[in-house]
């Protein structure tokens, strides 16, 4: 949507918005997963990484 569509009657606070939107929807998005979720997925208990205050 550019500002030839914009819904009639928005206010320019919307306006911003909406286009704030957009600019971030355009940007390029980072690989998704890491090592949590890698071990989630696999079923792994690597409790020892997640909770340092166990001290083990």
């Amino acid at each position: 949507m550019s500002d030839d569509q914009a819904p009639p009657g928005e206010t320019p606070i919307q306006k911003a918005l909406r286009l704030k939107n957009a600019a971030i929807a355009a940007r390029p998005k980072p690989p998704r997963g890491g090592r949590f979720q890698r071990e989630q997925a696999m079923g792994l208990n690597s409790s020892k990484s997640r909770k340092p205050w166990t001290g083990g």
